[in-house]
């Protein structure tokens, strides 16, 4: 949807309380909202099957009814994109949160102003609108293989873009420096699609993260003789990318021993492999990336001269997203939407206090960064996890960012020594100070929703079940400290592996959708 969309919405509402219906009119004539009306859930999802156009479907259920949920999950499978918010009885707290979990935008209770119930109709749109801007402006998000996307949301990055599509001309020896986690090896992947070689092999070989004998047989392969006098072949990954690109990095970590012989692979275009004495013909292109000078490590010795001439021929540099916060906005909702698509829930919105943090801060861990602080937001959710400056000296930097983990959706209140205690912290630090917490808060929150079920919990956060009982222990976690009421009863009574999944009442659902076919 886009903002003119919205004004003149699709609303299918499922209620047969006249009030509701009152209610909505109302708000339906002030918002020139096209509004329909069905009278059941199994009135609406034949609509829906049938092809009817919807922006927003609300769905009033009465206490004790849970069709409701039934059409709430068959509809997530349908048309995931579709936002949906039920409205249900205050006491309602078990099926609040599984409509939650299940996909709902949105649980409003009863009664409803007709303000309240715009205004959050009015923000589910608009979710809906940003969503549809990160699939709109396509042209800038490009994918590279291997579930990465090249996004050049920014003049930097559409200058870093057309470099590399002219260094994709030619199959030169590419350097790309730049910061962990500013985006090298997706640059690298990049050059390697807009190249002739993009039908072929792309690997790519971390050389700071494997001991010298293991990096020796991962790039240059092994031969040895076994017990019945047969060579046992292992192919290296430069061996492997013969027609195709290979991508070295953290090059400046590479051994002086296996310098020579990357060297020597460069020079001749021939390998050997450890235990062999055949050479093989070589065709690959060599892309290196470098987090630290390597101008530095020649002076030092560390790094060979002649090595460092022959892959440097050509040098890019990827900025760091400090340097591109024009596109932090843009890469948010980026990651907001695939993650959302990947966990299968709905996508959260950005508050504008989230905005204000991000836009102030240096993020040291760039992309990587971002991402991570994103799929946190999704997961943990704003009722849980809430970002906002700390009030501080006017001239402390950039660092003087906390993360706040505010129980029920409201912001603990701060003292003015604590503020200053927390604007003296870093953001990295404050994040790994409320790392536990949080953690623990959505553990116990997941136990409390599977009454306390570990098996169903380790499913429901795509964890282990090892891991659910190792943090289970870990946090001091029991049953006798549960917050919910329903933890107890629902334990007493045992959760089914599959309630999960389908849910009870689904044999009823299946029964309809045979119906509808």
């Amino acid at each position: 949807m886009t903002e003119s969309e919205i004004a003149v919405a699709r609303l299918l509402i499922v209620s047969r309380d006249s009030a509701v219906l009152r209610s909505l009119h109302s708000v339906g004539q002030s918002s020139s909202w096209q509004i329909e009306i069905a009278a059941s859930p199994w009135e609406a999802m034949d609509r829906i099957h049938s092809g009817a156009v919807v922006d927003l479907i609300l769905v009033d259920m009465p206490q004790g009814d849970a069709d409701g949920l039934r059409i709430l999950r068959w509809l997530r499978r349908l048309r995931p994109a579709l936002p949906i918010i039920l409205v249900g009885h205050p006491d309602d707290v078990e099926r609040k949160q599984e409509s939650m979990r299940i996909g709902a935008r949105d649980f409003l209770v009863r009664p409803l102003t007709d303000r309240q119930l715009q205004a959050v109709l009015q923000r589910t749109l608009s979710a809906a609108c940003e969503i549809a801007d990160v699939e709109i402006a396509s042209e800038d998000v490009e994918p590279v293989g291997d579930g990465t996307f090249f996004i050049g949301a920014s003049p930097a990055m559409r200058n870093l873009r057309a470099q590399l599509a002219l260094l994709s001309e030619a199959s030169l020896p590419v350097l790309i420096l730049g910061e962990p986690g500013s985006g090298r090896e997706t640059s690298a992947r990049l050059l390697h699609k807009l190249s002739l070689r993009s039908g072929f092999e792309f690997a790519k070989v971390n050389c700071a993260a494997l001991p010298e004998d293991l990096l020796e047989r991962e790039l240059f392969g092994c031969q040895k003789t076994g017990e019945d006098a047969l060579p046992r072949i292992k192919r290296g990954k430069i061996e492997v990318c013969t027609k195709g690109t290979i991508f070295l990095d953290e090059v400046g970590e590479l051994p002086l021993n296996l310098q020579s012989r990357l060297l020597q692979v460069i020079e001749s275009g021939r390998l050997m492999r450890p235990g062999s004495s055949e050479f093989i013909e070589l065709d690959v292109r060599i892309l290196t990336a470098s987090s630290t000078s390597l101008e530095l490590a020649v002076s030092q010795h560390r790094f060979r001269a002649d090595l460092y001439r022959r892959l440097s021929a050509c040098q890019i540099h990827v900025p760091p997203l400090r340097e591109r916060k024009d596109e932090i906005p843009f890469l948010a909702r980026h990651f907001m939407h695939r993650l959302a698509r990947q966990y299968g829930v709905p996508s959260r919105i950005f508050s504008s206090a989230i905005s204000d943090v991000w836009a102030a801060y240096e993020w040291p861990g760039n992309l990587r960064e971002l991402e991570n602080l994103v799929k946190r937001y999704l997961l943990v959710g704003d009722k849980e996890l809430e970002l906002h400056p700390i009030t501080s000296d006017p001239e402390s930097d950039a660092d003087s960012i906390a993360l706040v983990v505010a129980g029920n959706g409201s912001h603990p209140k701060t003292s003015p020594d604590q503020a200053s205690q927390a604007g003296s912290k870093s953001l990295r630090g404050l994040v790994q100070s409320i790392k536990s917490e949080a953690e623990k808060n959505a553990i116990a929150m997941a136990l409390e929703q599977t009454g306390w079920n570990r098996k169903a919990a380790a499913r429901l956060l795509k964890i282990s079940y090892r891991t659910v009982l190792y943090k289970i222990e870990q946090y001091q976690l029991s049953l006798s400290n549960s917050s919910l009421p329903l933890a107890s009863s629902r334990a007493k009574a045992g959760f089914r592996a599959g309630e999960f999944d389908s849910g009870p009442g689904d044999e009823l659902l299946d029964d309809r959708l045979q119906h509808l076919h």
